[in-house]
């Protein structure tokens, strides 16, 4: 491993501290380096906040030290005015002469142009360190950014005898989840909840579970809650219509007078591949990764029409010997754990 690549890996260990609050922007980190010594560091604030770049110059203490530094960053500079001003003509005021970038960034207002000024305006420009691994940890942007839908993970807990829920008359009177994972992965759950963009459920899981799909077990942002409803029979008075947290209902029913204040509706043709029209709205409200977390089929659904990233899956210890059997799937398994009595396997999209 050569010095960059040290440093690089650092700027991803920083980025990942953004995880939940940044997106739809990139969580990236920043660090410069002055005479082998690491004098500032920064990742991306929340969404609207300063970028990593901007937050590492700003913990410099001494700036003169910038004009002998390197500025380390796991994505090319932006070039364009958003939410912020472009960071790459900061390095240039900062007179910071060298710039280590670990991937060119695809945004259809970047892609290389700052990359371009920073050359133009003398910057000594090393790209395309530790590259695999820069995409890998951006995998959220650069899905939503080159596929222009979200990154999509698909969640679902599923017994020794491969059932995801029970009949009916194993159920209580009121709507409840029934668990079939252990307290640790129920938490493990909610942490993953918390560095999602969204979380997207169908009819049913509401129908039975009355779900909150907010964060209580972990410290976090809760997600915006994704429903396919739709012939809008979920109740007003269940959890996911509260307004607690904010809601899109995806939905056939063109009758806006059945619609409730407080909650973003729109509509679906159920006659047409449906997770190809909710990958599309949800890119249209700027999602940039979402969290599936079933029933059976809202999950089979994404994975007939091949729309996953990756599946996260849980093995409990019970049978139910009967019930609604869980999504069938296939992809390469990139890792495996033991969560005391349960068994989770992560799967990616071949």
């Amino acid at each position: 491993m050569n010095i960059h690549e040290k440093y690089l890996l650092r700027c991803m260990e920083l980025g990942k501290k953004g995880l939940g609050t940044t997106a739809p922007n990139p969580m990236v980190g920043s660090i410069l380096v002055h005479n082998h010594k690491i004098i500032g560091e920064g990742y991306t604030s929340p969404y609207g906040g300063p970028h990593a770049e901007v937050n590492a110059i700003n913990a410099v203490q001494d700036k003169e030290l910038l004009k002998q530094s390197t500025i380390y960053v796991t994505l090319e500079p932006c070039s364009h005015f958003g939410k912020t001003p472009p960071c790459a003509e900061l390095i240039i005021d900062s007179e910071i002469p060298k710039v280590v970038i670990g991937l060119q960034d695809p945004h259809d207002k970047v892609a290389g142009k700052g990359i371009e000024k920073l050359r133009e305006a003398g910057c000594e420009v090393t790209l395309g360190v530790l590259e695999a691994e820069c995409r890998e940890h951006h995998k959220r942007f650069l899905t939503y950014q080159e596929k222009k839908r979200p990154y999509i993970i698909l969640k679902w807990a599923e017994t020794q005898d491969g059932f995801i829920a029970p009949d009916k008359v194993k159920r209580k009177d009121n709507p409840e989840p029934f668990w079939i994972s252990n307290t640790y992965s129920k938490q493990l759950v909610h942490q993953w909840r918390s560095e999602e963009q969204a979380i997207l459920v169908g009819t049913q899981t509401v129908l039975e579970d009355n779900p909150k799909l907010n964060v209580r077990t972990w410290e976090g942002k809760n997600p915006i809650r994704v429903i396919v409803d739709r012939s809008l029979k979920i109740p007003p008075h269940f959890h996911v219509l509260d307004q607690s947290v904010h809601t899109l209902v995806l939905t056939a029913e063109k009758d806006s007078s059945k619609y409730l204040d407080g909650i973003t509706y729109e509509l679906l043709d159920f006659t047409k591949p449906v997770a190809n029209q909710i990958c599309n709205l949800l890119h249209k409200h700027s999602i940039s990764n979402v969290l599936v977390e079933g029933g059976t089929k809202t999950l089979q659904t994404f994975i007939d029409e091949e729309l996953w990233d990756e599946a996260r899956i849980f093995k409990g210890a019970s049978a139910f010997h009967s019930g609604t059997l869980a999504p069938v799937i296939s992809g390469k398994l990139v890792h495996s754990e033991k969560i005391i009595s349960d068994t989770l396997s992560i799967l990616k999209h071949d």
